[in-house]
């Protein structure tokens, strides 16, 4: 078997932490979703991309005791084939990650009227026409490239004393992670994934985790490759590689 294929099977049988790559902003301006998506690519990251329940749960944190609706960062295109995405480039739209509203989308009855989602206060989702002026949820990326070439525990340092960085998790994020790694210098980049020998399980490194040299009898961490199909691959950890830090 592969070592790629071990690995992800490994990964497979581990409970992940959940750290969040992003974080959201309840801009409280009546914009179009055209304007919300120029406003949040000027001072963000772009609208936000809403992919499950517990995204769609913080957003709706945010942005209590204020405007029920806000433009989220999902649109139809009408280039002669109606097909809905994301406002973020390189994220797939998942039909099985959607939360329509009940007789959503409608298009109002026409099918180039309504190109634009809003968020709902039931967490639901809208369509309308993308010239109406909603508030809107922008996100900032907190993922970065370090093209410097460090060992797996000189990448973690290194995140960790730059901001209150770490290195990254992906989770759910592979997409935006798959686009970072395309500009590597090294044919492999750190990621925050560690084996641990004693237990036989790969897990991801939080802030609250904390590295001894000394107990630690294993020197095998995880790096996604930076071409291909930028798949997973454990990698020695005295190996020198660029890495991805992300808050």
């Amino acid at each position: 078997m592969q070592w790629s294929l071990i690995l992800l099977f490994l990964m497979a049988q581990c409970c992940f932490m959940d750290c969040q790559l992003y974080q959201f902003h309840y801009i409280n301006e009546n914009k179009t979703w055209t304007e919300a998506q120029q406003y949040c690519r000027e001072k963000h990251t772009d609208l936000v991309t809403v992919t499950n329940m517990k995204d769609m749960k913080r957003l709706i944190n945010i942005s209590a005791g204020d405007q029920s609706e806000a433009w989220i960062g999902l649109y139809n295109q009408t280039n002669g084939t109606r097909t809905w995405c994301w406002s973020l480039p390189g994220v797939e739209f998942n039909e099985s990650e959607t939360n329509w509203m009940s007789g959503e989308p409608s298009d109002g009855g026409n099918q180039t009227s309504e190109n634009c989602e809003f968020l709902y206060e039931n967490l639901k989702w809208v369509d309308t026409g993308c010239h109406h002026g909603r508030f809107f949820f922008c996100y900032d990326d907190k993922m970065i490239l370090i093209k410097e070439n460090k060992t797996w525990h000189e990448a973690l340092t290194y995140c960790r004393g730059h901001h209150h960085y770490d290195l990254v998790t992906i989770t759910n994020k592979e997409k935006q992670v798959q686009e970072k790694v395309k500009n590597a210098s090294t044919p492999f980049v750190w990621i925050g994934l560690h084996f641990n020998s004693s237990m036989n399980v790969w897990f991801w490194v939080c802030d609250n985790w904390t590295w001894n040299e000394q107990k630690d009898d294993c020197n095998m961490f995880g790096a996604m490759e930076a071409g291909g199909e930028h798949r997973l691959f454990p990698r020695n950890g005295s190996e020198r590689f660029n890495f991805i830090c992300a808050k």
